[in-house]
């Protein structure tokens, strides 16, 4: 628990840029329809993120090895909330693309700090434990973000300025901590297949689950308006679909703490195969 308690100014960090980044992809949807975007266009909003979020991948343990964890933090939540902040500049899905590329940046960027940060000061025997109340954190706030969405007016200035505000909260907790950082880390390059040959389980199962989950950020919106729904029960509708991965966190990380990881990991796909078909029936 103390150890825990020493990442609150983490997992603050994380909560605040979730609400921001995770509300931005559905509001994005929504002011699409709003302002005549075709299908094609907002897909393209989608993809341009993820476009960034590789960029991302790439370039943040190359930045953390430059300047630190905190400075490299600093420089992708700050990037975040200019493209934020731009939505509103330059109206177009063009326009919005390279912003959301720029955001896609600032998430992956974000992330692999602040998971940097987590993987260096814990052990293997509270690995579980520690990366479930993180994923904990992460969800609720991607929870919020969803529900956020129903207060949000579509395709207006003061939407993109409430979220590039949580955005820019996100650097203070991380930035003010007395909490010692790790060790500046030397500048890796990016080896995907590194990865692979490691845990080819861990692999697939992190294609599977970007394939299914974020797909489902900007087709959910768009599925929504056109099945009826009022905005405040598409953001119900979204949130719904990330309380029950938040739920499921820390049971999880308990579970990958007492038995092998592999075998959980089999369970759970399982599970959300079983799932995914009595939906669809």
């Amino acid at each position: 628990m103390r150890l825990l308690v020493s990442f609150a100014a983490l997992f603050l960090s994380v909560a605040l840029l979730q609400l921001s980044t995770g509300g931005v992809g559905p509001l994005d949807a929504l002011s699409g329809i709003a302002l005549g975007f075709s299908r094609a266009e907002i897909g393209l909003l989608g993809s341009a993120h993820f476009l960034g979020f590789f960029i991302g991948c790439w370039w943040a343990p190359r930045l953390m090895g430059s300047v630190g964890h905190s400075r490299a933090f600093a420089a992708f939540t700050a990037l975040g909330a200019i493209a934020l902040l731009a939505h509103y500049i330059l109206i177009g899905p063009y326009a919005w693309a390279i912003m959301r590329v720029a955001s896609g940046l600032c998430v992956a960027g974000c992330y692999t700090v602040i998971e940097a940060w987590l993987q260096a000061k814990v052990t293997n025997e509270t690995r579980g434990r520690t990366m479930g109340v993180y994923r904990v954190v992460d969800m609720s706030g991607s929870l919020f973000s969803q529900l956020l969405i129903g207060f949000l007016a579509p395709a207006h200035y003061m939407s993109y300025s409430i979220l590039a505000m949580l955005c820019c909260a996100a650097l203070l907790p991380l930035t003010l901590t007395t909490a010692t950082q790790p060790e500046t880390p030397d500048a890796p390059r990016l080896r995907p297949m590194l990865a692979v040959s490691r845990s080819p389980l861990a692999a697939v199962g992190v294609v599977v689950a970007a394939l299914s989950s974020a797909s489902f950020r900007m087709v959910g919106p768009v599925y929504g308006q056109e099945v009826g729904l009022e905005v405040t029960q598409i953001a119900t509708f979204l949130a719904a679909f990330v309380l029950g991965g938040a739920l499921a966190q820390y049971p999880i990380g308990w579970l990958a703490d007492k038995y092998d990881r592999r075998w959980v990991l089999i369970w759970l796909s399982l599970a959300a195969i079983l799932s995914c078909a009595s939906t669809a029936l």
